[in-house]
């Protein structure tokens, strides 16, 4: 697909590269990309959605074709940036999915902007540093240079900035931001105001407690409708455990997914069969 509009815009002291695709009246769909990504990764699922809807992704500061600057990086800014993304596309509310960092962004977003976030969706994402297993931060400090060489990471990094030493400084910068997480408390995610749909696979980094617990703070497990054996209606939050799937595969089931996510966003759920 093409984007309907795409370039540069002067954001909080960055030039934020963006795209736009499709041009639906539904509510448009902000999707922000994972650590290390840029705009091409979502090209599955920009393709999948932009058939029903607005949609509109960016590359984060030094990610893709956003430079680096000497600002640090943070959830917190890098949620600015998106809201200020948004209002300048004229935007007034929309859909928000983030995947793995995006996803963190994503629930800062809706912490830190809650009347342009619509509905919020997580993929594969934390709200605390404990909801990843251990063994993943052990592997985000360990990161380096050369673990990227000949990667289309640093591809897409030298393609706007060709310097070895600055590639080095993001990597760094990009580490930092990854190990130290963000801490989201218990009381503030329960203050979102977005319906939510937590995604994550049930061999993920995340762990599917910590996936349990964010859908239950956003208002997951409806006993009423537990004890009824229905749901009438649409709920606050919904929750998906995908089977065999890992961190890096569950970016691959946009195929799986969407649909679901879809629903989520349309307030559909499934039809209650006639058994009794």
């Amino acid at each position: 697909m093409r984007p309907s509009s795409s370039g540069h815009l002067p954001i909080n002291g960055l030039s934020l590269y963006h795209e736009v695709y499709g041009g639906s009246t539904a509510s448009p769909l902000l999707l922000i990309p994972g650590a290390f990504m840029s705009t091409e990764s979502m090209t599955p699922w920009v393709s999948a959605f932009a058939r029903d809807r607005t949609v509109i992704v960016f590359d984060q500061q030094g990610h893709g074709r956003t430079p680096d600057t000497s600002r640090a990086m943070s959830y917190e800014r890098f949620a600015d940036d998106a809201a200020a993304l948004l209002r300048a596309l004229n935007i007034e509310r929309a859909d928000v999915m983030g995947y793995s960092q995006g996803g963190g962004v994503a629930l800062q977003l809706a912490l830190r902007h809650p009347g342009l976030v619509d509905k919020l969706v997580t993929l594969s994402a934390t709200y605390r540093r404990d909801g990843w297993y251990p063994s993943v931060l052990e592997g985000i400090e360990g990161s380096n240079a050369s673990a990227f060489a000949g990667t289309s990471v640093e591809r897409a990094f030298k393609e706007h900035t060709p310097d070895a030493a600055a590639f080095d400084a993001y990597l760094e910068k990009v580490t930092v931001l990854n190990n130290n997480d963000q801490q989201i408390s218990d009381e503030q995610m329960r203050s979102i105001s977005a319906k939510t749909m937590v995604i994550v696979g049930d061999a993920d980094a995340v762990k599917p407690e910590h996936a349990l617990a964010m859908f239950r703070l956003r208002g997951g497990g409806d006993e009423a409708a537990a004890a009824s054996g229905a749901l009438p209606e649409a709920l606050s939050a919904r929750l998906v455990i995908l089977p065999a799937t890992s961190h890096v595969g569950i970016f691959g089931e946009s195929a799986v997914l969407v649909p679901m996510v879809s629903a989520f966003l349309d307030d559909v759920t499934p039809a209650t069969p006639a058994l009794f």
